[in-house]
């Protein structure tokens, strides 16, 4: 055997042992900053549209109105806010037998609205003594700040959704609310 064939076998050995005394003491005492923080559980994803109201009270229904294929939508909420918004709450509801499927026509025509999915912005409000017509509004890039997402509802579902305008002035005291293959109805406003 050849001395530079021991020798590096001898590095070798070396810096094995190494490894696993440096691997056995990292083990002994772990840092503070290698501990868990938190033990929570990550969010679980659901369709919003397949989920059933928690068990509570049932708001009281402003109007509801009805759409395609058992399709209704129950307002429940209509509120001002000081920053100048109108935000109109409710449950999307399947009343018939089987699987509906929200209609595309919801999310309205606009490009920017419609590239971010099924939604309800498509909803308008029409302030006929105004002479004005009020679309759901959208963020910076283009998303309407409405319930998203939407696709199916089971047969008896509901989902609870939302839609947001600009609030028309404090004068106006009754909107048309039209959606999209929905009938329009009157909603008074506080």
């Amino acid at each position: 055997m050849s001395v530079s064939f021991a020798r590096g076998g001898f590095i070798v050995l070396a810096v094995t042992v190494s490894l696993a005394i440096a691997g056995c003491g990292a083990d002994a005492e772990p840092k503070a900053s290698s501990k868990p923080t938190a033990t929570s559980q990550p969010p679980q994803q659901s369709n919003p549209a397949e989920v059933d109201p928690p068990s509570e009270a049932p708001a009281e229904i402003l109007v509801a109105v009805k759409g395609q294929k058992g399709l209704e939508l129950e307002v429940t909420g209509v509120e001002r806010d000081a920053g100048g918004f109108l935000t109109i709450k409710g449950r999307l509801k399947n009343s018939s037998d089987s699987v509906s499927a929200i209609p595309a026509q919801t999310s309205g025509d606009e490009t920017e609205v419609v590239k971010h999915g099924k939604s309800l912005g498509g909803a308008t409000l029409v302030d006929s003594v105004g002479k004005k017509r009020y679309y759901v509004l959208r963020d910076t890039d283009g998303r309407p700040l409405t319930t998203t997402s939407l696709t199916t509802l089971g047969p008896g579902k509901s989902t609870a959704v939302f839609m947001q305008f600009p609030a028309p002035p404090a004068s106006t005291t009754e909107v048309s609310f039209q959606l999209p293959t929905f009938e329009p109805a009157t909603l008074k406003l506080s």
